[in-house]
C-alpha cells in the first residue's frame, strides 16, 4: 500500500493544500484541496472516497472531482462515511442548491454512490482494509486505520481529546505510523477546545496514552503557525520520539 499526502494543511496559501491522502491510485481519504493537484487521468482512477467529516477543508474537491471525470468513468465513485456524515453531504452539498445530486444523475448511470460504514468495522478492498475509528469533533467524524496486511497507518482525522482512539491504537500489532492533528498553537488553546481540535499541550496529554513506539506525524497545522506549533510540541515532549511535521508530497509505503 502506498499512501501519498496530497494535502495536510489547516488552510491554503503559498502552495498549501487541505487534507487528502491518496491510497495507491484508487482511494482517497478525504477530498480537500490537495486533490486538485491530480491529473484528469489520476482523478478518473479514483473509485473510493472515505470521508472523515463534512467540513469544507475535507470535502471541497469531491463535488468537482465528480463533475470533472464522472462522464469518463464506467461506474460511480463510492463515497464511504458514517451515517451522520452522509446525511450532511446529501442535505447540504449534493442537494441541487449547492451542487447537483450526482447519486441521481445521470439517471442511467449516476456518478456517485453512497455507502454507510460503522466505526470499528473494516471495509475490505482487495488485500487492503480501511477501518473507521472514533473522533471527537464538532460534527459527526471519524479517523481511519489503513491496513495493507503487512502494516497499518492511523490517521486521527480532526479531533479533540479522544480516549477511545487510544484503546484501539494500542492493540494494532502492525502499526507503522500515526498521523494526528494539532491545528492551533498554545496561545490559541481556547479556540482549539471550542472547535474540538488539539493544541500542543492537549496533543501531549493525548500521546501519554500511546503505548507503542512508532513515528508520529503532525497534520492540519494552521497556515503561518506551523513552526510555532512544532517548536511548542518539541519543547513539551519529554521522550525521544518527538513528533514530526507531516509534509505535503510525503509518501508512506506499507
Amino acid at each position: 500500500m502506498k499512501i501519498t499526502v496530497l494535502g495536510c494543511s489547516g488552510g491554503i496559501g503559498g502552495g498549501r493544500h487541505t487534507t487528502s491522502l491518496l491510497v495507491d491510485d484508487d482511494i482517497l481519504i478525504d477530498a480537500g484541496s490537495g486533490v486538485t493537484q491530480l491529473s484528469l487521468a489520476q482523478l478518473t482512477a479514483i473509485d473510493h472516497v472515505f470521508i472523515t467529516h463534512s467540513h469544507m477543508d475535507h470535502i471541497l474537491a469531491l463535488p468537482l472531482l465528480l463533475d470533472s471525470v464522472g462522464a469518463m468513468r464506467d461506474r460511480p465513485v463510492t463515497v464511504y462515511a458514517i451515517d451522520g456524515v452522509l446525511e450532511i453531504l446529501r442535505e447540504h452539498i449534493f442537494n441541487w442548491r449547492v451542487w447537483p445530486d450526482f447519486s441521481e444523475v445521470p439517471p442511467e448511470r449516476p456518478y456517485l454512490r453512497y455507502e454507510a460504514i460503522d466505526v470499528y468495522q473494516p471495509v475490505k478492498l482487495g488485500q487492503r482494509a480501511i477501518t473507521a475509528l472514533p473522533a471527537n469533533h464538532t460534527v459527526p467524524a471519524v479517523g481511519y486505520q489503513l491496513d495493507s496486511g503487512d502494516g497499518s497507518v492511523v490517521f486521527s482525522g480532526d479531533t479533540g481529546p479522544n480516549p477511545a482512539l487510544w484503546d484501539w491504537i494500542n492493540h494494532i500489532d502492525n502499526l507503522k505510523a500515526l498521523i494526528i492533528e494539532t491545528a492551533f498553537p498554545q496561545d490559541e488553546h481556547g479556540i482549539a477546545e471550542v472547535s474540538k481540535h488539539l493544541s500542543p499541550q492537549s496533543l501531549i496529554d493525548e500521546l501519554v496514552q500511546l503505548k507503542l513506539v512508532i513515528p508520529i506525524y503532525i497534520t492540519h497545522l494552521k497556515p503561518g503557525r506551523e513552526d510555532t506549533i512544532m517548536l511548542e510540541i518539541s519543547d513539551l515532549h519529554a521522550v525521544d520520539n518527538v513528533p514530526l511535521q507531516l509534509i505535503q508530497g510525503q509518501v508512506f509505503s506499507i
